[in-house]
């Protein structure tokens, strides 16, 4: 079959983030223009550099699965198995009337069992090695969390999870996306999940020189576009949806929340951590992205950035975007969500890929909040202070990932 007979279409959405433990909640803080920092409460973090973080709040994996099955996953894989049944509760999907052989799941998790990990470690050096416990490795590896999901529902399509920093949630969606465009499935469970304010996370990232260590006043850490920002504020939490092809969603009568259009993918081969000078590859992501959609550059009302509020990455990637878009880049709506949120790192993709699918439907841009003093050096159109109500038939997710790795995913509404 060819590829471009088979649309793409979103049918369900699960979210558990720092603004709310649905996609309700999630949306309404957005809106709101709600900050999800404060202090960490994870563990002691009195002598770190950075004492704060975007938690998930009042969370409790046993609302929603057996206390057995929490015992035996990870924090990073609860959030992957929670958001996944939310999504597919949200999307209607009758298991027994699809065929299980075309479902599959393609999640990812950029770092994966590091609570796990962590306190193993500790048994292992307190009690030696006959005390690790059997379940160790199965509850650590980054994939599990696809293999909890397809066991849960009888996925038996492709499965497996994608990890490339913070770009791995964008691209197991865009990965999805082709696997039904191609043919090869028809419904597929794909977003990210990550758990890492653990005390080694975060004194790694302190190490970097990653994070914001504005201590005083968490509530405004993640600023990004700011003149004043100083690093990211780290963040946990699962995003998952539903992807499905068009005429098996339809012919299910299923709702349809929007649309994927385009994927685009590539590398700077450049640093480890730092972005290509003028964001070249992020162009390269995007433009790619563009031009898989079909659609003319000029189509582009809003772009959803990466914008960790980093001071080099921010004005990268909005060169990135004026070297695309040229003159239209003035025409652009832009905004950070993650100046809310936090980084989720790789979740951090498929949270905003939520967000800006949220944007299209309701046809309102959350603001990037914090921003007080707007960065000389910014030239385009930042949306802050409150939401934006327009019309949104097209709009761009970007997510960029250490070592180089950039995805970009294009959105529109639903047309018939």
């Amino acid at each position: 079959m060819q590829h471009n007979t088979r649309r793409v279409v979103v049918t369900g959405i699960g979210v558990l983030s720092p603004l709310g433990l649905d996609r309700q909640s999630f949306w309404q803080g957005l809106v709101e223009g709600r900050s999800g920092a404060g202090p960490i409460t994870r563990f002691d973090a009195s002598d770190f550099q950075t004492r704060f973080a975007c938690e998930l709040k009042d969370f409790d994996a046993t609302n929603w699965l057996k206390k057995v099955e929490a015992k035996r996953m990870d924090p990073f894989c609860q959030y992957g198995v929670i958001a996944s049944m939310m999504a597919v509760e949200d999307s209607g999907l009758d298991l027994s009337a699809i065929d299980l052989e075309r479902a599959g799941v393609i999640l990812a998790s950029g770092i994966g069992g590091m609570s796990v990990l962590e306190n193993t470690h500790q048994i292992l050096l307190e009690k030696g090695p006959g005390r690790v416990p059997p379940m160790f490795i199965p509850m650590m590896i980054s994939d599990i969390v696809a293999g909890q999901v397809s066991i849960r529902f009888g996925f038996k399509g492709p499965n497996y999870v994608t990890v490339s920093a913070c770009a791995s949630s964008s691209h197991a969606l865009g990965n999805a996306f082709k696997t039904i465009r191609y043919g090869e499935a028809d419904v597929m469970i794909s977003g990210g999940c990550e758990a890492s304010i653990t005390p080694l996370s975060v004194a790694g990232f302190n190490a970097l020189k990653a994070l914001s260590t504005r201590n005083d006043d968490p509530l405004h850490a993640s600023r990004p576009f700011d003149a004043d920002r100083d690093g990211f504020v780290m963040g946990e939490g699962g995003a998952v949806v539903i992807l499905e092809e068009r005429e098996h969603a339809l012919k299910r009568g299923a709702t349809i929340y929007g649309e994927v259009l385009g994927s685009g993918y590539s590398a700077d081969a450049f640093h480890l951590t730092a972005p290509a000078p003028e964001g070249e590859g992020a162009q390269r992501a995007m433009k790619i992205a563009m031009a898989d959609s079909g659609r003319e550059l000029e189509e582009l009302v809003h772009v959803n950035t990466h914008g960790t509020s980093t001071p080099a990455g921010d004005l990268l990637e909005l060169q990135a975007i004026r070297k695309v878009f040229g003159s239209h880049a003035d025409q652009l709506k832009i905004n950070s969500t993650k100046s809310m949120t936090g980084h989720l790192l790789g979740a951090a993709g498929a949270i905003e890929f939520v967000a800006t699918l949220l944007s299209v439907r309701e046809g309102l841009i959350p603001p990037t909040i914090n921003v007080e003093t707007l960065d000389s050096e910014v030239d385009l159109q930042i949306v802050r202070g409150e939401a934006l109500k327009m019309d949104l038939p097209l709009a761009l997710s970007n997510t960029f990932g250490f070592g180089g790795h950039n995805a970009s995913l294009v959105i529109g509404g639903h047309e018939s």
